[in-house]
């Protein structure tokens, strides 16, 4: 018998500036320090660095860890391309997508914490229906979001296989 999820309250969207590391360049840094990023979303899934990293080996110009993401991985944001990407373990050397910018990213993270709580009373119809809506919410903001494993998609199978379902107000 499995241990029910810990109840958790409902999260915020609030937004932190970042101080970044003085390699970063400009365009990055202002959009770290303004508006920010989020301090949380739901979960374990992406939880902010306290400091961010400078990762110069994962693209041709760096990359800046802003976060972690589960046990192993990172979020950050590549500096060549401003994209918002996931990187599976700090020793990986490749990245893969989570949105096309840091506003979308936010924006994402935003509408997320809104559809919180994702109850679904183990009613499994109810939380395929939950995780549609989300997918919903998440490419209407970046159509580029929902690549096959990604950070996104990821997210929305887990509260489709109801792993947000008991975790309330």
């Amino acid at each position: 018998m499995s241990q029910p999820l810990p109840q958790l309250p409902k999260p915020e969207f609030v937004l932190t500036p970042v101080e970044v590391p003085p390699e970063v360049p400009t365009r990055i840094a202002v959009s770290l320090r303004a508006p920010g990023i989020p301090v949380g979303l739901i979960g374990y899934e992406y939880r902010p660095l306290s400091e961010p990293v400078y990762l110069g080996e994962i693209s041709e110009r760096g990359l800046v860890a802003i976060a972690t993401s589960g046990l192993f991985g990172r979020i950050g944001v590549d500096v060549a391309s401003g994209r918002v990407v996931e990187v599976p373990t700090i020793e990986s050397a490749t990245a893969g997508h989570v949105n096309r910018d840091l506003d979308s990213f936010n924006r994402c993270v935003k509408a997320v914490i809104a559809r919180f709580p994702f109850n679904a009373e183990d009613d499994e119809e109810r939380c395929d229906e939950v995780a549609e809506e989300l997918r919903d919410l998440v490419s209407g903001i970046d159509e580029t979001a929902l690549v096959a494993n990604g950070f996104w998609e990821t997210f929305c199978d887990d509260v489709e296989m109801g792993d947000y379902a008991d975790w309330d107000e």
